[in-house]
């Protein structure tokens, strides 16, 4: 029985995603590596899974262990090794805010551990690696699936160290493994149910339009009809990337797995006023005032509850293409729907679940 290892479960991304790989094998195993603090919500997310697809029953196993132990704190785990087929490293840090410790030791040094173990599994045949659109840093302009190092700077230590990360496992690539890298832009909840895990970008403006009356008001920093701000929605990202990963050609690619047609800020913040029922006032400001109004002015946070990190990404100077993405994917029916055909349901999402916050598994 050949066995899929995976990294990131039972998060937002590989909680769906490993079902869908199961399906493609009757015969392979699922091992997830998961931190002892994450071992109890692991099995119940497996429970949920098994309950919805009884033929996934004893065919999902967790073992504890992390990714920032060289060893994943497995040992040796030769048995382990050797029946791997292939590697889904999805486990990350994902928070604009994250110290720069923290983000290398699980981004960086982590996808090394993962890559160091991948390179030591003797029948691997992929190792698929989500990075993000946003390894683009503060890049100006057209950035293609075929970009990497653009001599770019960043805007936070998430989008550095994914970088960081990236380059490690293009390096690889290079010298002989069998890899795909995956890059999603920000991810929003499923189109179809508005389902969500975590609360952030566009969240941010739909919590604070909705905690106000009728006429809102929303500070604009940059200009918003120049702006576009990529949104994939969870069901898209995890089809694509079902269906991607199990091509042959696939192997040796970047995909983006971008809205060709993103919105711009302007336009954006049109869609959700909509669809939260708010007239938007706009207040412009420049993108260092509005900054220091959140982190320095009292109250002001705690009014709005935007991470100033988040500011940076209406200004944020980056188109991203997605040409092998649309033409691997051709004929599939897999396409990224437009933001406007699926908001209201994330809004639904929204009011029905307030208890749902902004932070991240670490």
């Amino acid at each position: 029985m050949s066995t899929v290892f995976f990294t990131g479960f039972p998060g937002f991304l590989g909680s769906a995603l490993l079902p869908r790989v199961l399906a493609r094998d009757e015969d392979s195993r699922a091992v997830c590596l998961v931190q002892t603090k994450f071992a109890e919500a692991s099995r119940r997310k497996i429970d949920e899974i098994v309950a919805e697809q009884p033929e996934l029953s004893g065919r999902i196993e967790l073992i504890e262990g992390d990714i920032t132990a060289p060893d994943l704190g497995l040992g040796e785990a030769e048995e382990l090794r050797q029946s791997i087929g292939e590697i889904y490293h999805l486990a990350a840090v994902y928070d604009l805010s994250v110290p720069r410790r923290v983000a290398m030791r699980v981004n960086v040094e982590g996808t090394g551990h993962m890559l160091d173990f991948a390179e030591n599994c003797p029948d691997l045949t992929r190792f698929h690696y989500v990075s993000t659109c946003y390894v683009s840093g503060t890049y100006s302009g057209v950035f293609t699936e075929t970009d990497l190092e653009k001599g770019q700077e960043f805007n936070n230590y998430y989008e550095e160290t994914k970088y960081l990360a990236e380059v490690d496992v293009q390096r690889r690539m290079k010298q002989g493994l069998p890899a795909t890298i995956y890059r999603p832009p920000i991810v929003v909840g499923d189109s179809r149910t508005g389902a969500t895990q975590k609360y952030d970008g566009p969240y941010f403006v739909m919590r604070w339009l909705l905690r106000q009356p009728g006429l809102a008001f929303m500070p604009m920093v940059g200009d918003p009809t120049r702006t576009r701000v990529n949104l994939a929605p969870r069901d898209f990202v995890i089809d694509a990337m079902a269906y991607l990963s199990g091509l042959e050609r696939s192997q040796g690619k970047v995909y983006q797995l971008a809205d060709p047609e993103p919105l711009t800020v302007d336009e954006l913040t049109r869609v959700i006023a909509k669809a939260t029922q708010r007239t938007v006032v706009r207040i412009p400001l420049p993108k260092v005032v509005a900054k220091a109004a959140i982190d320095y002015v009292p109250g002001v946070y705690r009014l709005m509850q935007i991470p100033a990190a988040s500011v940076d990404y209406f200004v944020h100077p980056t188109h991203y293409t997605s040409f092998q993405t649309q033409t691997d994917l051709e004929g599939s029916g897999i396409h990224c729907p437009p933001f406007a055909s699926y908001v209201d349901r994330l809004v639904d999402f929204v009011k029905k679940h307030p208890e749902i916050d902004g932070k991240a598994m670490v």
